[in-house]
């Protein structure tokens, strides 16, 4: 009774505002203005903020130039010696400033392997011919054949050659380490690439590629996009990295765990809830339940009539009651030389519970499987609601704004989603697997009523406003319109604050308390997931990369790349030519690449920008 007063109280409100509708086609636009910015109002900024942007092929080394120039700037290092210690702290900048504050620039060097040296790193002696003896290989070389390190170290450049082959191959190629013992210094990467491109330019490349990826690869705020095949882009997400993404390919993920987005379940609980359909755990329950082995050959045995002797297909007959092989002489109440009236508490308390535990798992699985298959039938409504309008808009009406209808439809997507995911979210929640020792009984009781009185709030009215969007509005009268319009607006609006509030009851009623475990869930966004934003690139005329980094206000920074490191020896790897397939570039030097507008955080966009399911999605938007 709960939901419908909730939605009658709403639909009797927006009746009576109704009213200026059949007053004159000028009160209808303002009323029905009023109605759309009543709901754009409630798109409140979510206390989680988080932005993502798209690192595509072009723009990775731009991207990964931007952090380096941030930390060569205030620590006046090198690029070599920034990407070290950058590596090493997996490319969190702000960290790398509190442990700066923290530890001191001499400790935070030495961790990370860093070693400064006041002199130029020399490869060899040129002038020299004096001789010296490698540790390594033990032979004399001269000392023009000889490299040392930041760190005093000195051996031949075969033995470095050789090491740094090793070390590229087994996969170690971003922190190689000096070979004295018990040395931690990591080896100055253009050495690296000096000696081993001259004898192998191959493996030179991919220690360079090794170098570039690592950005994406140690880097916790940036993530491949696990579209299959994959698009090649990479997401990187600034601010709370407990969210879900869009990624410009339309797919959507869970950036945390990278499967699809799943909340209000954690990334926790949809593991277990994926496993467990895929698996054979239920499977099993039901063969505990429903069969008995048998004693001779142990095969699982279904009974199929009404008698306690049962007899396998080898031949073997048994006790159903006991399992215990037996003879085939039986009357109705006995069998032959067998007797097992004796109660074995363990197996009975053991079957009553795996009947008990598949049961549960079947209730929700149900519920869940039926809300994903109406969101897949849904998703068919879009193509029909088009026609609809069409044919709506080509008649003579005074009602010419259709948008209500995708609007709504935009808006049924994301609820039925949310309330598909929620019942996993219940089955863990509520269960013994996670949380048994968590609560108390009479507290799961109490908070699994909360929960399910605004799951079934949600529920109902989801169940409405599909109702309303499936009607064939398009033979409506202009007054039927209308009404469903009003419908259909109300309806919106009360999903969405059932769902914020079904989120808020989560986070703060359920997960919050919790003392033994955390688990985080991606906030819920009124306006659906936000498709992530492109760096752009520009080039130079000098071929010198640069990058320019959106923003709310339009306003880019632009970096020169072309400094030590990667790229620095002149044969074009990093400079375009080290990714295939990059965008044209217009008369002024930047590339032609499309950029996305970033829609700012609190959701200042379009009021009614609801993104769809990735299957349904319209690339034609973008």
């Amino acid at each position: 009774m709960a939901e419908e007063e909730d939605y009658a109280s709403s639909s009797d409100m927006e009746e009576e505002d109704m009213s200026g509708f059949y007053l004159s086609d000028r009160e209808e636009d303002v009323l029905e203005e009023t109605v759309l910015q009543g709901l754009e109002s409630q798109h409140e900024e979510d206390c989680h903020w988080s932005v993502s942007s798209v690192i595509t092929k072009e723009s990775l080394l731009a991207a990964q130039k931007e952090d380096l120039r941030k930390v060569m700037e205030l620590l006046a290092l090198s690029e070599q010696h920034a990407r070290t210690l950058l590596i090493y702290y997996r490319w969190d900048v702000e960290r790398i400033f509190e442990l700066l504050e923290q530890r001191g620039k001499e400790k935070l060097f030495s961790e990370a392997g860093v070693t400064i040296i006041d002199k130029s790193n020399v490869i060899g002696l040129l002038n020299s011919s004096q001789t010296v003896n490698c540790s390594i290989c033990f032979e004399d070389v001269t000392q023009n054949s000889v490299t040392e390190m930041d760190c005093g170290h000195s051996y031949c450049n075969d033995c470095w050659t050789e090491h740094f082959i090793v070390k590229i191959n087994d996969g170690q190629s971003r922190r190689i380490r000096c070979m004295a013992p018990k040395c931690t210094a990591v080896c100055d990467e253009a050495i690296v690439r000096t000696l081993v491109s001259a004898r192998h330019p191959d493996i030179a490349d991919r220690f360079d590629r090794f170098l570039l990826e690592s950005y994406i690869e140690d880097n916790n705020k940036v993530k491949w996009c696990p579209s299959i095949p994959h698009c090649g882009n990479a997401i990187r997400v600034e601010g709370d990295i407990c969210c879900e993404v869009e990624c410009t390919c339309g797919i959507q993920f869970c950036f945390s765990c990278l499967s699809e987005a799943h909340s209000p379940c954690s990334c926790q609980m949809w593991e277990l809830w994926t496993r467990k359909c895929q698996d054979e755990s239920e499977t099993v329950n039901w063969m505990t339940v429903n069969t008995k082995p048998c004693p001779k050959c142990h095969k699982p045995v279904e009974k199929n009539g009404g008698c306690n002797l049962v007899a396998c297909i080898c031949g073997q007959a048994f006790c159903w009651l006991c399992g215990g092989a037996t003879g085939r002489d039986h009357t109705w109440s006995s069998i032959a030389g067998h007797s097992c009236g004796r109660f074995k508490e363990d197996i009975a308390k053991r079957t009553e519970r795996a009947r008990r535990d598949l049961y549960r798992y079947m209730h929700y699985h149900n519920r869940y499987k039926a809300h994903t298959d109406s969101l897949n039938q849904e998703s068919n409504l879009k193509e029909s609601i088009q026609e609809k309008i069409a044919v709506s808009e080509s008649k003579q009406s005074k009602i010419k704004d259709y948008s209500w209808v995708m609007n709504g439809l935009n808006r049924l997507f994301r609820s039925r989603r949310v309330l598909s995911y929620s019942y996993p979210f219940a089955f863990y929640m509520f269960g013994d697997e996670l949380f048994k020792d968590e609560m108390t009984p009479q507290e799961r009781d109490m908070k699994q009523n909360l929960f399910e009185d605004q799951q079934q709030q949600l529920e109902a009215n989801v169940e409405k406003l599909s109702m309303f969007l499936e009607k064939e509005f398009q033979t409506f009268s202009d007054d039927e319109v209308l009404d469903t319009m009003s419908h259909v607006i109300n309806l919106s609006n009360v999903v969405d604050k059932l769902c914020k509030q079904m989120y808020q009851c989560i986070e703060n009623e359920l997960l919050y308390p919790l003392q033994r475990a955390t688990h985080n869930i991606a906030p819920y966004k009124s306006k659906g997931l936000e498709r992530a934003t492109e760096l752009s690139v520009c080039w130079d005329s000098d071929q010198s990369l640069r990058s320019t980094k959106n923003n709310n206000e339009g306003s880019c920074a632009r970096w020169d790349l072309a400094v030590n490191g990667i790229g620095t020896t002149g044969t074009g790897r990093h400079s375009g030519s080290q990714f295939p397939g990059s965008s044209s570039s217009d008369e002024s030097g930047c590339s032609s690449t499309r950029k996305r507008p970033r829609r700012d955080v609190a959701g200042a966009a379009a009021p009614f920008d609801l993104n769809m399911p990735p299957e349904v999605i319209d690339n034609s938007r973008y």
